[in-house]
C-alpha cells in the first residue's frame, strides 16, 4: 500500500512538474513578445492590451485576413468625427492591424475563410513631437514566427510606413475609416 501511495505521489509531482513547466514556458514566450522593438526604438511593449482593443474594421487581401483594432482614445476621436471633420487624431492614438494566412472554415455551412496562421502585426502610435518628421505617427511591423513563436522587427523603423500612409495625408495619414455601427 505504500508503494502505491509513493507512486501516485510521484507521478502526481510529475504530471504537475509538467504542465507547470509548460505554464511558464508560454509565460514566457508571450512576454517575450513585450522586449521586441523596432530599429529606432518604437515597442512592441507601448501597445499592451491591444488585444482586446476595440475593432474599427476587417480587411481582406488574396492573401491575408485582417483586422484594424485602436484604442480608446483613438476609438473616441473616430466616434467624434475625425478624420472626416478635418481634426488629426490627437496624441496618444494607437491602431493596430493584426494579420492571418486565410483557411476555409470546416464547422461553418457556407464558405467562409477564418483566421488560421498569424503573420505579422502592425502598430501605429500618434506622437506629434516623437515622429514630428513622419506625419506625427510612428510605425511598428513585427512578423510572427509560429514555428518559435516569436515577434520580430519587419522593417527600417518607425517611419517605415510613412511613405505610403503620405497618400492618406488629408486623413490625418489613416487609411482605415471607423465603420457606421
Amino acid at each position: 500500500m505504500k508503494s502505491k501511495s509513493m507512486l501516485a505521489v510521484v507521478i502526481i509531482a510529475v504530471v504537475l512538474a509538467v504542465l507547470g513547466g509548460r505554464a511558464i514556458i508560454a509565460q514566457d514566450t508571450s512576454q517575450a513578445k513585450y522586449t521586441v522593438r523596432v530599429a529606432d526604438g518604437l515597442a512592441f511593449s507601448e501597445f499592451r492590451g491591444y488585444e482586446t482593443w476595440q475593432i474599427v474594421a476587417v480587411s481582406q487581401t488574396d492573401e491575408l485576413l485582417k483586422v484594424i483594432v485602436a484604442n480608446p482614445v483613438m476609438i473616441d476621436a473616430y466616434r467624434a468625427g475625425i478624420p472626416g471633420n478635418g481634426k488629426p487624431f490627437p496624441d496618444g492614438s494607437k491602431i493596430a492591424k493584426i494579420q492571418w494566412r486565410p483557411k476555409k472554415s470546416a464547422e461553418a455551412p457556407f464558405p467562409v475563410n477564418v483566421p488560421d496562421t498569424l503573420k505579422v502585426v502592425d502598430f501605429i502610435a500618434k506622437d506629434s513631437k516623437r515622429f514630428a518628421d513622419s506625419g506625427g505617427w510612428g510605425y511598428a511591423p513585427f512578423s510572427y514566427d509560429p514555428a518559435s513563436d516569436r515577434f520580430t522587427p519587419n522593417g527600417t523603423g518607425a517611419k517605415c510606413g510613412a511613405a505610403c500612409h503620405t497618400i492618406v495625408k488629408a486623413k490625418d495619414y489613416i487609411f482605415t475609416a471607423y465603420g457606421k455601427r
